[in-house]
């Protein structure tokens, strides 16, 4: 069985943050989204997945006080807590899985994930997810997922993945919540692949 915090941990070990396939400098699709929820700087924000992204250095800038980032890999919350020197101590960093994090309930007002849910290839693993996320949103919560589209490879840093339209990534999510925005996006690696990238922005329902 694929050992998952040894795979990133690797990851985040041997390559440097901006040569990782995902990497962005400036997550600009992800943070028009979060400006188009409307909510204020003291709202509660979790980059789920986030590592050593630079969302919560943008957020930080924006004026938004109360962030959180969620990762697998220690050492990439380690590069991200480098980066950010003494703001580091403004974000809260958690290294867990989703399934085993202390997230309290009804905390968040925005789940902000791009790129870890299309790696749960397990019915099983995708509802422990959809559980955690309703666990710790407030009604009204505000969810903003990126996965690779129908159009990306089938594999991302040698892992396989699940490709999603948005239709059926509200399936997976519950209907319990209201489709608000699509995006998609074509970002290419630092080493010339293209991948199409599909962002939806959910609303939870009362």
């Amino acid at each position: 069985m694929l050992n998952y915090r040894a795979h990133w941990e690797h990851i985040y070990s041997t390559k440097a943050p901006e040569y990782v396939g995902w990497y962005e400098p400036h997550l600009k699709t992800s943070l028009e989204l979060i400006r188009h929820t409307g909510i204020g700087q003291e709202a509660r924000i979790i980059d789920v997945g986030g590592g050593a992204s630079t969302l919560a250095d943008d957020l930080l800038d924006t004026g938004f006080k109360h962030i959180t980032v969620l990762d697998l890999s220690s050492t990439a919350l380690a590069l991200a807590r480098s980066r950010l020197g003494e703001w580091a101590g403004e974000v809260e960093w958690i290294a867990s899985d989703i399934a085993h994090a202390p997230i309290p309930a009804s905390y968040y007002d925005v789940w902000h994930d791009r790129a870890v849910f299309h790696f749960l290839i397990t019915p099983q693993d995708r509802r422990t997810y959809v559980e955690v996320m309703h666990h710790a949103l407030k009604p009204r919560a505000h969810i903003i997922i990126a996965t690779f589209g129908p159009q990306a490879p089938p594999q991302c840093s040698g892992l396989e993945v699940v490709r999603y339209d948005a239709e059926r990534l509200h399936a997976e999510l519950g209907e319990s919540l209201t489709l608000k925005e699509i995006r998609q996006e074509l970002h290419v690696t630092p080493g010339g692949v293209k991948q199409e990238y599909m962002y939806c922005h959910f609303q939870m329902r009362e």
